[in-house]
């Protein structure tokens, strides 16, 4: 009759249908909400370069905590700006600093909430570095030293997944030695795996106080062209005993998260950055796109590569469009 017998265009004819065989699904229970935790109390301060992002003090990050777990979300992400800096980045793994008294007031205040922390030394020590600076270079083996303090005082206050994301050679293996030496055996580690030395950092540099002071980070963390050695990366993470594998950022490395579902059978995170955020937030602002649309298409598309968990700065609207499965 000069027609198909097969018109795809019959399950789009509505929004139901649509709904019915849709092959991706995303909900607030695959979001977690990164946040910036400071000195001081009642501090909630715009950050100038992450539009409708704050630095807080942990009495307002545990309210700003709790204002995520009613919209779905299962869990923050904790990043700290301490009130000192200096070599070695000490005040990352002190017992009053500003993650561990967040990771506090957050679990008495919000108990069922996931409370996870970003362990690394960049925005503790004066060269903004990853790790322990020696002869212009970064020491690999004792800075893992120094990161499994950090994560050890993070467990110790009460967080539930710790998450190095410094990219040294053997850190996972250290932390979670660490962990299990001080029976933190519930202790989840949560791996910055494929970690790409990327442009898409700069917003949250700037936020994080935590740029380096010299030089830049390529001799750590991964060149933008490679794939494989991000497989080997997240290989070496597994067996040394994350027990969730990360790859940063997302949007632009969408190949390498659909390449690590396919071979890893552990859940993979992925990191949708301070730049991919802004991008959408001033195209927006600009009247080049719908925010919403936009936000809710490229979240659906690193859900679709294959990511288990989004670590994303629109969780709480995203959460309070879609809701919870």
């Amino acid at each position: 009759m000069g027609f198909p017998l097969t018109r795809l265009r019959r399950l789009r004819a509505g929004d139901t249908s649509r709904r019915l065989v849709r092959e991706t699904a995303l909900s607030a229970d695959d979001l977690v909400l990164p946040l910036f935790a400071c000195a001081g109390d009642g501090v909630s301060k715009p950050i100038e370069t992450m539009e409708g992002c704050f630095h807080f003090s942990p009495d307002r990050v545990a309210a700003e905590a709790a204002e995520a777990a009613d919209l779905g979300i299962p869990a923050v992400l904790l990043f700290g700006l301490p009130e000192r800096k200096d070599e070695s980045g000490s005040a990352a793994w002190a017992e009053d600093g500003v993650v561990q008294d967040a990771v506090r007031r957050i679990k008495k205040q919000v108990p069922g909430l996931l409370v996870a922390t970003d362990v690394c030394l960049c925005a503790y020590t004066e060269s903004g570095h990853c790790g322990l600076v020696k002869d212009g270079q970064i020491d690999n083996d004792p800075t893992c030293r120094l990161l499994s303090k950090v994560a050890l005082s993070h467990a110790q206050a009460g967080a539930d997944i710790v998450a190095p994301s410094d990219m040294m050679d053997g850190r996972v293996e250290a932390v979670r030695q660490c962990l299990e030496q001080n029976d933190f055996h519930n202790t989840a580690v949560m791996a910055y795996s494929a970690k790409y030395a990327s442009a898409f950092y700069g917003p949250f540099r700037e936020a994080a106080d935590s740029a380096p002071a010299f030089g830049d980070r390529r001799s750590y963390q991964m060149d933008p062209a490679n794939v494989r050695e991000a497989m080997r990366e997240i290989a070496l993470d597994i067996k040394e005993g994350a027990d969730i594998v990360m790859v940063k950022p997302a949007l632009c490395y969408l190949d390498v998260i659909r390449l690590a579902r396919e071979r890893f059978d552990v859940p993979l995170a992925a990191y949708s950055v301070s730049g991919e955020y802004m991008m959408i937030k001033a195209a927006a602002k600009a009247g080049c796109l719908d925010a919403d649309a936009a936000m809710l298409e490229a979240l659906g598309s690193i859900k679709r590569a294959g990511a288990d968990i989004i670590i994303t700065y629109f969780a709480k609207r995203a959460a309070a469009l879609i809701g919870r499965k």
